[in-house]
This record gives C-alpha cells, structure tokens and sequence, in this order.
C-alpha cells in the first residue's frame, strides 16, 4: 500500500512537471520585444515592424512589440523578465546590466555603434559657436538616462570645464531627441544635445534646415546602442537572435529595408566590457545609482 502510494505519488509529481515544462515551452513560442523610447512612438513602431516580421521568420516563434513610456520602464521592463528582448543605449544598457547584477546582456550592436557621436546643435543666429558660448545659455538634453542625448554630452562638457547645472542659465529635458531638435527650432531653448544619426536623418529627410539650426560641435567617439537579453534565457535562443542579426545582409531588399530603417550598415557581435567608459562616464557624472 505504501509502494502504491509513493508510485502515485510520484506519478502525480512527474505529470506536474511535464505540465510546467509545457508552460515553459508555450511561453518561449512568444518574443517580447522593446526599446528605449529616444523617438516617438509612431516612429519606433515604424522601425521596428519589418525587424519584428525577420526575426518571427528566423526563429519560428511570434514577436510582440511592446512599446515603454521611458527609459527607466525599458530598462525594467527586461531586468524583471517582462520582455525578453531590448534595444537599449549605453547607459540603459549600463544601468540594465548594474540593476541585474550582471545578468542583462549585448548581444549586437550596429557597426555605427562602434564609435557613436552626439552633436550639439543651435539657431544658425545664436551666435554660439563652441562649447564654451553655452555659458549662460539655455541648453536642452534628451531623456536623462540617455546616452548620447545627455550622459555623453554632459560627459564632454565636463571635460571642457562647464558645468551644465552651474554655468548654464538653464537645463531642460526633452525626453527625446526629435524633441530636442524641435525645441531648439522653435526657440524654447538656446541649444540642444542630442544622438547624430537622429539630427541625420532630419536633415536627410528635410525634417530640418541646417542653414537655420545648426550642428556647433559633434563629440569624440564612444560606444553607444546594443540589442540585450537576460542571461537566463535559453542559450539557444540567444544564439539564434544573434545569428538573425548577423545575417542581415545590405545586398537584399529586405535587409536593406530593415538596415535602413535602424540606421545601420550591418549588425555585429558585442561584449558587456565594450560598455565600460560609458560606466566610467556615468559614475564620474554622478548619474549611476
């Protein structure tokens, strides 16, 4: 009677995990994917539509694009395992990865991301020409946990001596950086910081006039955007989003979209070390709790 027992009940335990291991299962059949928002919602969706139909095509399981409504939401909505999937910017990445105890993870970069920039731009009549007018000016950055809309460009400050929080008038906060070029255009601000390739594809796009609002100073290199994972998900798994990134090739029309849209070249493989000035950055400018 007691053999009987402990069989049924270790009948009822393996039934038990089997059911568990199927939740699992089902729940890997579902990517959940999100982004800092550095751009407006309509455009992120935009961007991210055709990435989102490549990547269910290579790893056979549907993709969900799941918008945030900042960067701190971004950064944790994929420590907490709400997403499973993030493209963040090095210092969502940096904070990500503190926050986790080293368990969010790169993946990919663009090639572009290898030595990123942030420009500062202003009213072609401002008469700000250098770093060094800002003083007593007003200046507009992007999201405060921005990289290349304030942690880099407040870095480079810095290191010329101005101090945004003493020497400037005052300090703003747009949230993006689409809204930083229209707070600069309009006037709400004497000057603005922002991530390059965005103040490119305005330009490119005649989103704005660069004989009326100007590129003043554009900042070293740095190592900026990353596609990240929680170290918990499936080896396999992780693997096979970098392939998919990897293979993204120019040459077809579909990854030409796709690239196009992200603003890339190429998509390549890189490491949580890559990462570590703009940490350094971050402490020195007393933005990583």
């Amino acid at each position: 009677m007691a053999l009987s027992r402990v069989v049924a009940s270790l009948a009822r335990g393996v039934v038990a995990s089997l059911a568990l291991a199927g939740a699992v299962a089902q729940a890997q059949q579902v990517l959940r994917v999100t982004a800092i928002p550095d751009e407006s919602p309509t455009e992120l969706a935009r961007k991210f539509a055709p990435l989102g139909q490549y990547l269910e095509s290579k790893l056979g399981m549907k993709v969900e694009w799941t918008p945030v409504t900042d960067y701190a939401a971004a950064v944790e909505t994929l420590v907490n395992k709400k997403v499973d999937l993030a493209w963040f910017g090095g210092f969502t990445f940096v904070q990500a990865n503190v926050r986790s105890g080293g368990k969010v993870v790169p993946l990919v970069q663009r090639e572009e991301d290898e030595k990123f920039r942030s420009v500062f731009i202003t009213d072609a009549k401002s008469g700000i020409a250098k770093l060094e007018d800002l003083k007593g000016k007003t200046l507009s950055f992007g999201s405060q946990s921005s990289t290349s809309g304030h942690l880099m460009p407040r870095s480079f400050l810095l290191a010329a001596k101005i101090n945004p929080d003493a020497d400037l008038k005052r300090v703003a906060f747009s949230g993006a950086h689409d809204a930083t070029i229209a707070a600069v255009a309009s006037g709400k601000v004497d000057a603005g910081a922002l991530n390059i390739s965005v103040w490119e594809k305005f330009v490119t796009e005649k989103k704005v006039d660069p004989a009326q609002v100007k590129v003043f100073y554009t900042t070293p290199a740095y190592y900026d955007y990353n596609w990240s994972v929680h170290a918990e998900m499936p080896q396999a798994l992780q693997d096979k989003i970098k392939a998919a990134f990897l293979a993204l090739d120019p040459a077809t029309p579909q990854g030409k979209e796709i690239l196009g849209l992200q603003r890339a070249t190429k998509f390549i493989a890189t490491k949580p070390a890559n990462y570590d000035g703009i940490k350094a950055a971050a402490e020195n400018a007393g933005l990583l709790k």
